[in-house]
């Protein structure tokens, strides 16, 4: 028997050694993917209803200092009127 023709050349190797690093590297990332989905903050998780987004930033620049309390106060009663028509 010639077994002399059937063995690997060096673009086989090659081509063998970045599907190698192809597969665990998707396995990987696929891993870690869902780790982060499975270990999401409750936060994260909760979906806000469709009117309360121009709330929750508004919300956020009260909390940063951006406005005061009256001027929070103000906008947020101007929103939720506006919700309401």
């Amino acid at each position: 028997m010639n077994w002399y023709d059937h063995d690997v050349n060096g673009w086989e190797y090659a081509l063998m050694g970045f599907g190698m690093v192809l597969f665990w590297g998707l396995l990987l990332a696929g891993f870690v993917l869902a780790l982060r989905y499975l270990f999401r903050l409750d936060s994260d998780r909760t979906a806000h209803p469709a009117g309360t987004g121009a709330e929750h930033v508004l919300a956020e620049r009260f909390a940063r200092g951006e406005i005061d309390a009256q001027e929070y106060a103000d906008r947020l009663s101007v929103l939720r009127s506006s919700a309401q028509r």
